[in-house]
């Protein structure tokens, strides 16, 4: 019997390229490109590993977004997933964490089979809230481990030690499948994809479901009528200021340099203050 992971990912515009509509208070996505976002890969190829290492393994990747989300979803097949899936309708726009959580969570439990794990990046770069992995945990009802940047699966596929990153250090936690992993990019380094993994993605075809098929209401649960959070803003924050850099022979004498300054700059603001 297949072990199946799912892997969620989103399309996300390169913030490498991105700017603000400072009117509108909203990023400007027209002509920006779109990527798969980073963390999400992590969680890919952290699936792809785990296949290559133990035989009957099914990977599904799971995506909600317009019609060119599809080329993210046809990255993984060319990276080595076995299916993908595009949650795609308008009645899915607008959708915060919450709503988001409510579609992902829908696709899923509309495959077949079932599951076994599921991976997820941390958090996207477009929207940085890490809240839907956890979220999507909990309308599914199994266990979640956040901020992953070590995992061990046992040969008996059914326990999972993971070292999960912290402010200060890190923790083990040890879980049972089914659960919920969201990784960071200390996980590992995704693969790229290969011409022959190219060719054969482009011979599967991309389940697509529409809200109707997912069966969710789209005034309470999905789209912009169920979202209960909005952005306020959007902002480039004012760049920091310049530093110096102080040049000493000695520790001692770098120290001293800098009370220097500190305490010229300190008498120059009580001047000015004054």
């Amino acid at each position: 019997m297949a072990f199946k992971i799912i892997v969620c990912a989103k399309q996300v515009p390169d913030t490498n390229e991105i700017t603000i509509d400072f009117e509108k208070g909203t990023l400007k996505r027209d002509g920006v490109p779109s990527i798969m976002n980073p963390d999400d890969a992590n969680a890919l190829e952290e699936a792809l590993r785990i296949k290559d290492m133990y035989p009957n393994v099914h990977i599904t990747v799971i995506t909600m977004g317009p019609p060119q989300a599809k080329s993210i979803l046809m990255e993984a097949l060319a990276m080595g997933a076995d299916d993908a899936v595009l949650a795609c309708d308008k009645a899915l726009g607008g959708s915060d964490t919450w709503a988001t959580s409510n579609a992902l969570a829908a696709a899923i439990e509309k495959l077949d089979g079932g599951y076994d794990l599921i991976l997820a990046g941390r958090q996207a770069i477009d929207g940085d809230t890490a809240q839907v992995g956890p979220q999507l945990a909990e309308k599914l009802g199994i266990p979640q481990v956040t901020y992953v940047k070590e995992l061990n699966l046992n040969s008996n596929m059914k326990n999972i030690t993971v070292k999960r990153a912290l402010e200060d250090g890190y923790e083990l936690v040890k879980v049972k499948t089914p659960c919920i992993l969201t990784a960071t990019k200390e996980l590992n380094t995704p693969r790229l994809m290969s011409i022959r993994g190219i060719f054969e993605a482009c011979k599967k075809d991309t389940i697509q479901w529409n809200a109707k098929d997912l069966n969710v209401d789209v005034d309470q649960e999905v789209g912009l009528k169920a979202s209960h959070t909005n952005v306020f803003r959007s902002f480039t924050p004012m760049p920091k200021g310049k530093g110096i850099l102080i040049e000493a022979d000695t520790p001692k004498e770098s120290v001293q340099k800098l009370l220097i300054y500190l305490k010229g700059k300190h008498e120059c603001n009580v001047i000015r203050s004054k």
